[in-house]
This record gives structure tokens, C-alpha cells and sequence, in this order.
């Protein structure tokens, strides 16, 4: 029913779902392997979709860990809700990436410990893009990552002006083969 749910969802809004169906849990592995746990506190997940990533994150996440998830798909927003009702310290945000700043101060920090993307950023216009990467930046963690797949390496170029660290896996076990990009400050 979910895969359902998210096929509608990338024919009503294929800019803003990028792909046809949920990503794998291989690839919710290596999107979400790198993650310091121990001593993250404030997790961000740009569109969580239906929540294969964010599945990974609470089940390692550290009890007093929080977790924000922003998806402007008021549609996921919903499944979510459903999904995760009872988590402790989860916030599910309906409002676009560029707004980090804004949710994660008003619970008291000043940045998060990572950032993991599961954004369309082919598909987004160039200007949403730079909006994002510039707030991704500006509430990150010195010590922080950043991770986002991508099925090509078209815009490799536009995170390079943000991040100079960068690491890339590759997960063949996804509907399409995906590239993780792990980038560092």
C-alpha cells in the first residue's frame, strides 16, 4: 500500500518525489551508516518520503536524540504521522529543507550533529537547490555530515560550492542504482 501511495505521489508531484518507488533498505543502510549516534543529538532528514530512512535513524538514535524531519508533501507528512505516532522526540515538519534553521532553533539548537537528504535535487530548480545547500551549511555541525543519493552525479558541481570533503558509495540494490554522497565541512 505504501509503494502505492508514493507511485501517486511522484505522478501528482514529480518535482518534488523524485523516484517512482521508495528507496531500499540497502540504501537506508548506507544513507544512515556513517552517523555518529553516540553524540548526535539533533538529526535532520530532508524528505523523509515514507520513512525508510528515518526507520534506520530511530532504531539507532540514542534515547535522548531528536529528530526533525522536513517534508513539504503534506501527503507523506501524513503517512508519517501515522507511522511514527508513538516516537519520542520526533518532529514531523511539513515546510521545505531551506526552513532548517527556523524548527531546529525553536527546540534550542544552534545546529545539527547531521543532515541527511533524501531530496530530488535533479529535479528541484537550481535557485530551491542553492537555498537548501546554503542552509544546510550555515546549521551544520563543525564536525558534521551532510548525505544525499542522487542517481547520477549530474550536480556533484553545485554541492562542491558548499562542501570540499566528499566521499561516494554506490548501492546497486536500489530501483535505480543510486550514488550516496557523503560530504564533510
Amino acid at each position: 500500500m505504501a509503494n502505492l501511495k508514493f507511485i501517486l505521489q511522484y505522478i501528482l508531484k514529480p518535482r518534488t518525489t523524485g523516484a517512482v518507488l521508495p528507496s531500499s533498505k540497502f540504501l537506508a543502510q548506507k544513507m544512515t551508516e556513517h552517523i555518529d549516534y553516540k553524540n548526535a543529538h539533533c538529526i535532520v532528514e530532508y524528505g523523509p518520503g515514507t520513512g525508510v530512512f528515518t526507520e534506520k535513524i530511530l532504531q539507532n538514535r540514542h534515547p535522548g536524540a531528536e529528530v526533525f524531519l522536513l517534508e513539504p508533501n503534506g501527503d507523506f507528512c501524513r503517512i508519517l504521522r501515522e507511522k511514527f505516532a508513538n516516537e519520542p522526540n520526533l518532529h514531523i515538519i511539513e515546510d521545505t529543507a531551506a526552513n532548517i534553521g527556523r524548527h531546529i532553533s525553536a527546540r534550542g539548537f544552534t545546529h545539527a550533529d547531521c543532515i541527511i537528504s533524501g531530496l530530488p535535487f535533479a529535479s528541484l530548480p537550481p535557485q530551491i537547490s542553492e537555498s537548501i545547500l546554503r542552509e544546510t551549511k550555515k546549521y551544520l555541525a563543525p564536525t558534521a555530515t551532510f548525505t544525499t543519493f542522487q542517481y547520477t552525479l549530474f550536480k556533484k558541481k553545485i554541492f562542491a560550492r558548499y562542501f570540499e570533503k566528499l566521499t561516494i558509495k554506490r548501492e546497486f540494490r536500489n530501483v535505480p542504482p543510486a550514488y550516496v554522497l557523503i560530504f564533510y565541512m
